[in-house]
């Protein structure tokens, strides 16, 4: 038997046997996509997040037997094409948010998900979205990419 999901678009299937494997260890040793940080290991940091059928989550907390039949997208995948970021990635460069970088990966794909929910967040949706967490501190510019990504956001729907 086999457990198959969607990984960035794409089908893959992994053998039952392999049903305990947190989900962080097989999108980086199985698949190369080390985009995807591991940072403390039980759920707490962030670092490790992908969408999880269009929902932030912590892939050190998932398992693949948890991942049959779901839509795993990393931040390999976030961007809709080659020649084009994902409206969070441009905020985040334009606004230059990285310090060491460690966490950026699981900030943006939570700022992402945040988006999909929500196109015009208020603080409290923030508040509860952003709970990763940035051992540099750069929450500040976390914020104004966020804010920078709305306003985008606002001016496409107009």
């Amino acid at each position: 038997m086999t457990i198959q999901f969607t990984l960035n678009q794409q089908t893959v299937e992994v053998a039952e046997r392999d049903k305990d494997m947190p989900l962080l260890w097989y999108l980086r040793e199985q698949q190369g996509l080390k985009g995807t940080k591991f940072g403390c290991g039980i759920g707490q940091c962030g670092a490790c997040t992908v969408h999880y059928n269009g929902m932030a989550m912590r892939s050190c907390s998932i398992t693949l037997g948890q991942a049959q039949g779901a839509d795993i997208l990393t931040i390999e995948g976030l961007a809709p094409s080659e020649d084009k970021l994902h409206p969070v990635q441009e905020a985040w460069m334009e606004i230059d948010v990285p310090q060491c970088g460690y966490c950026q990966a699981g900030q943006i794909m939570a700022a992402a998900a945040m988006f999909k929910q929500h196109p015009n967040p208020s603080e409290a949706q923030i508040e509860q979205a952003m709970t990763n967490i940035c051992r540099c501190g750069t929450y500040v510019r976390i914020r104004k990419a966020i804010a920078l990504t709305a306003d985008k956001l606002a001016k496409e729907v107009s």
